[in-house]
């Protein structure tokens, strides 16, 4: 199993073009299911969780293919398609579910595992059933399945007005996809604003659908009787721009992120200027100046929906207060189980107290190298932010879940000047 090893003490300098976006990659993917015509995205992520959803969407009977160096990836979901995602191609990757919208709208039926993925609290998917139930559907859950069909007497599914109880992402991703190809209208309150929804969005109207609000709480769809296929370009990752912006700014240095979408990391940028990090905003670039460390302010801040800060980028923040001066506290309000890498934080040093959801850190001058283990995908790379800064050589193992949504971090680290490597 590989295994990081990280030499802190390097400050960072140079340039990193930022990737496309896993959590806009994965849902296009599977919006190719919705047209028998080649869908082409450009600039997909090289991630475990990508090459997991194209194994998954082969299974079921879809022709993928790459092109060019820039990402490129052309699926073809024409024939006779497969409505089974069985649990031994998604039980590590919550997004498998993102294909029951897209089987339902084209096939009128799905079997799709209930989905594993990373321990960070319960993201139940009832909120995904009671709308498509609202839309048509009949579903049962049995076995481990989410097994779904159109009601008797429907051809297709309808529209119908879905309020959803809480605000989810891939909720709204699958309801989205599912309504462009029901009858009639379809209003999705309580959806989800963020980036990666838009552009879902934005990729499904090149294909021929009626959308409107994306972008805001209430996304109205017209539902048409096919779409055709496109090409779009995924977005920019505003998690991984703002991982190594963060690594920038507890490490010291200047670095520039390339390729970036500066308008999806506000909430980050603010906190980042506030802690003392001079930031440079010049089209899709951010150059980020610090000194590191205790020369920097410890942030409060609490996690919330777009375009609030991101629960996706608590863990990176946090192992930047533990290094800068003063102290601060963390809540996280997305999900109840996102703090343990503060156990591991703590092996290098870090001073941090948890009272239920919320984090009280006490910034110190120095961390210092340890063996540390990686328990899901942020908190991976909340370890290596910390590891770069420590004192002597970290080891960060299990780094298989950093692999599932960063693409080459630890080259793209090295080549900022981060002694780093991988080992096996």
């Amino acid at each position: 199993m590989d295994k990081l090893l990280i030499r802190g003490g390097h400050p960072l300098k140079g340039q990193v073009d930022i990737s496309g976006a896993k959590n806009a990659a994965l849902p296009e993917m599977c919006a190719a299911l919705l047209t028998a015509e080649p869908v082409q995205l450009r600039r997909v992520p090289r991630l475990n969780d990508v090459r997991t959803m194209r194994r998954l969407l082969e299974h079921m009977g879809v022709q993928t293919a790459t092109f060019g160096e820039r990402g490129g990836m052309r699926f073809e979901a024409a024939g006779q398609l497969g409505h089974e995602a069985p649990y031994e191609m998604v039980k590590t990757m919550r997004a498998s579910i993102l294909v029951l919208g897209p089987l339902l709208a084209r096939l009128g039926r799905a079997r799709v595992s209930l989905p594993g993925g990373c321990a960070i609290g319960s993201r139940p998917v009832d909120q995904h059933i009671k709308g498509l139930q609202a839309m048509g559907a009949h579903i049962e859950v049995a076995h481990g399945y989410i097994q779904a069909q159109l009601a008797p007497g429907l051809e297709r599914l309808r529209g119908a007005h879905i309020s959803t109880d809480m605000v989810t992402v891939t909720g709204t991703e699958n309801l989205l996809m599912a309504a462009c190809l029901a009858e009639g209208e379809t209003v999705l309150d309580n959806a989800a604003q963020e980036p990666e929804v838009v552009d879902l969005a934005e990729m499904l109207i090149r294909m021929g659908a009626r959308i409107e609000g994306h972008g805001s709480r209430c996304i109205r769809v017209q539902g048409v009787d096919a779409l055709h296929g496109c090409e779009h370009t995924v977005v920019a990752d505003r998690i991984e721009a703002g991982t190594f912006l963060c690594a920038a700014a507890a490490a010291g240095g200047q670095v520039q992120v390339r390729q970036a979408r500066p308008e999806h990391l506000e909430a980050v940028l603010e906190k980042l200027r506030a802690a003392g990090a001079d930031l440079l905003v010049e089209g899709d670039t951010i150059t980020i100046t610090s000194l590191g460390g205790m020369a920097l302010r410890a942030q409060s801040f609490r996690t919330s929906e777009y375009p609030g800060f991101p629960t996706d980028m608590q863990a990176q923040f946090m192992a930047l207060n533990c290094v800068a001066a003063g102290a601060s506290t963390v809540t996280e309000t997305i999900f109840e189980n996102r703090f343990m890498h503060v156990g591991e934080l703590a092996r290098m040093g870090a001073h941090i107290s948890v009272d239920a959801r919320t984090a009280m850190i006490d910034g110190v001058p120095q961390l210092s190298g340890a063996t540390v283990m990686a328990t899901d995908l942020r908190a991976s790379a909340s370890l290596v932010i910390a590891a770069l800064v420590a004192d002597g050589e970290t080891r960060v193992e299990r780094i298989y879940h950093l692999d599932r949504g960063y693409d080459r971090m630890e080259e793209k680290l090295r080549a900022l000047g981060a002694d780093i490597e991988r080992i096996s």
